[in-house]
């Protein structure tokens, strides 16, 4: 089948959106290409149809799990085989699925970039015939870019392995210096590169300086018709500003990465519905969610960079129709962003404290932890050895970096299980433990496919079922795994941290220092850049452009500078025309004030008397206190 016939097949679109056609030829033609399509552009699009079009799987390197997971089931919901594979997930696991790679039908390997660490997984996927390699969020491998990740390094790896199969490497956000390092970090051999302008001309970007943010926000979502979206700093504020907006008759709801990932779906839903007109999410809300007619998305304080504000304010008005992007930062904010990002930065002795606790948490032995994953509480842990969480996830970044260990977002993972022993065994063990007879019988009958790989179960359904207390199942279940006749892994809803190489004692602890300091310096131009954009008067659309390397684009007349430069320019012209006015008029005769002003016919009667004021006192009129007149 031809690209265009996948589209239309799998995905229902009649045409490809601008620049899909012309990545997707290139990738079929077998070269690396690297691409820049704004938020809601459309990207996965361009590696998932080509590699449907050639033979062979297609391997994703994506950083955030949650939206690898919703790629998965969505490609399934078509019929499309998809596996993915991220931190969390035990080894057996992620050996019978590489195995499904290799022997299977799968279409598409969905890897956390962590993953490419495993000598496991490097080895398997030489076994497999790959046709494509497509890297999402592919600033992350530049250290210049707004969200570095260490493990994007490991991509090098896969070109070693695989050095003959096409790259397509995916952004949204790249200045033209980070679009060279993604060329250079990837090894591509003559990229293609195809780059969407950042100009947004249905979004009418807007900054406000008011001192009571919170009245502004009210006025904004009672002013600006359909949906919208309010980020803020922390979860304590989603709360706090959801219930502010529902309390002056706003339905409104908030959303953040430590709620059930129940409940998260269920928000998601409602505001996706219209059910929920207002969110107010942390940055965890928004990415892989396809809401095109999103009218207006509110920052209630500073970014902490313009790539990173460039994307969030994009999920605005997706359909091209007239939507609003507001930042809402007074000076107050403006003063305290650069410390609060500078202060949060750890010093080389914190980050080998933060190294040091993290031993003692999952008490590890020096020497031990080499390839062990933990469900890691940053919450708890901080708490317990009185650290700043901001410091220690700036901490575990280094530590990343310095290949000590790597750490995943926070994730669900639902409860697998696998039988491990035979048909028969499973038979035999029935008939002679009667009290295990129920909880084996309703897993058969419920979980299909659980002696071929783990299938995901739910303890309080099997509960339900087999009329047992959920504890009991939880019981029976590890007791199932001690005696080896299957692999029981229990849900987690945590970040995982895994340690790359054995825990070494503070003697060999080795830090890039130099690196640290290049870190500093890249986040201090990133403040500065949304300073700039936050208090200067040129026009935004043209500053957010000028960033992003297009140098030659013209004012966009909708946002709040250009708005402002028309008011100006209209005032000033009805002031000449006023001003014209008088001096017609008291050519003719001298008048009264009151006849004056009812006799002029343009401008408010204050703008009249304002210019009859302004003329009287540069003496081009004059007064006896009765009339005005002309001097002749």
């Amino acid at each position: 089948m031809t690209a265009i016939e996948i589209l239309q097949k799998y995905w229902g679109h009649q045409a490809f959106r601008p620049l899909q056609e012309e990545i997707i030829a290139s990738v079929l033609d077998g070269k690396d290409t690297l691409a820049l399509l704004p938020t809601g552009g459309g990207k996965s699009i361009c590696f998932q149809v080509p590699a449907l079009v050639k033979e062979g799987i297609c391997i994703v390197v994506s950083p955030l799990i949650a939206l690898m997971k919703d790629q998965v089931e969505n490609l399934k919901s078509k019929g499309i085989e998809a596996i993915a594979i991220y931190a969390g997930m035990g080894k057996r696991e992620i050996d019978i699925l590489l195995d499904n790679c290799i022997y299977g039908k799968i279409k598409f390997l969905y890897l956390s970039p962590e993953r490419l660490l495993s000598d496991l997984v490097q080895v398997r996927i030489s076994y497999m015939n790959v046709n494509l390699i497509a890297v999402d969020e592919a600033h992350c491998i530049s250290q210049w870019g707004y969200d570095f990740r260490p493990p994007y390094l490991q991509l090098s790896k896969l070109r070693e392995i695989l050095p003959n199969i096409p790259v397509l490497a995916l952004t949204a956000t790249a200045t033209e210096f980070v679009r060279k390092d993604i060329v250079a970090k990837l090894e591509m051999k003559d990229p293609q590169v195809f780059v969407k302008s950042f100009a947004r001309d249905n979004l009418s970007y807007v900054v406000f300086g008011n001192e009571d943010k919170y009245k502004k926000l009210i006025d904004i979502c009672k002013n600006v018709k359909g949906t919208g979206l309010v980020y803020v700093r922390n979860r304590r504020e989603t709360a706090e500003v959801s219930n502010f907006i529902n309390r002056n008759g706003i339905k409104a709801d908030f959303y953040h990465a430590g709620l059930e990932r129940d409940v998260r779906f269920l928000k998601q839903e409602e505001w996706k519905n219209n059910k929920t007109r207002v969110m107010v999410a942390t940055n965890a809300f928004g990415m892989g969610i396809d809401k095109a007619d999103v009218r207006f998305v509110v920052h209630l304080d500073l970014p902490e960079s313009l790539e990173a504000y460039y994307q969030e304010a994009g999920r605005a008005g997706r359909d091209e129709k007239r939507s609003y992007a507001v930042l809402l930062a007074n000076q107050s904010d403006i003063m305290s962003l650069e410390s609060r990002y500078l202060d949060s930065f750890p010093s080389p002795d914190e980050i080998r404290k933060t190294y040091h606790y993290l031993g003692n948490y999952f008490q590890l032995a020096f020497g031990a932890g080499e390839g062990l994953t933990f469900a890691f509480d940053i919450a708890d842990f901080c708490k317990r050895f009185n650290v700043s969480v901001l410091k220690t996830i700036s901490a575990l970044k280094f530590l990343e970096h310095d290949g000590y260990l790597t750490f995943s977002e926070s994730v669900f993972l639902p409860s697998r299980i696998m039988f491990i022993a035979s048909h028969e065994d499973i038979y035999r063990f029935q008939i002679e433990n009667k009290a295990y007879d129920g909880i084996i019988k309703t897993i058969l009958r419920s979980y299909g496919g659980a002696f071929d790989g783990f299938v995901k179960i739910n303890e309080a359904d099997l509960a339900k079922r087999t009329g047992l207390s959920y504890k009991d199942i939880i019981a029976l279940l590890d007791k199932l795994q001690t005696i080896e006749l299957l692999t029981y892994i229990q849900q987690t809803d945590q970040p995982q941290l895994q340690y790359i190489r054995p825990r070494v004692d503070m003697d060999h602890f080795d830090l890039d220092v130099k690196y640290l300091e290049l870190r500093k310096e890249i986040l201090h131009k990133q403040i500065n850049a949304v300073v700039s954009y936050a208090s200067s008067n040129l026009c935004r659309s043209i500053q957010l452009l000028h960033y992003f390397d297009e140098h030659h684009a013209t004012k966009c007349g909708v946002c709040d500078v250009c708005l402002a430069e028309k008011r100006d320019e209209n005032h000033h012209s009805l002031r000449e025309e006023i001003d014209y006015e008088i001096i017609s008029l008291l050519q003719q005769q001298p008048l009264s004030l009151d006849d004056l002003v009812t006799h002029i016919k343009n401008g408010t009667e204050g703008e009249r008397i304002d210019t009859i004021r302004e003329l009287l006192d540069a003496g081009k009129i004059k007064t006896d206190g009765k009339k005005y007149y002309l001097e002749m």
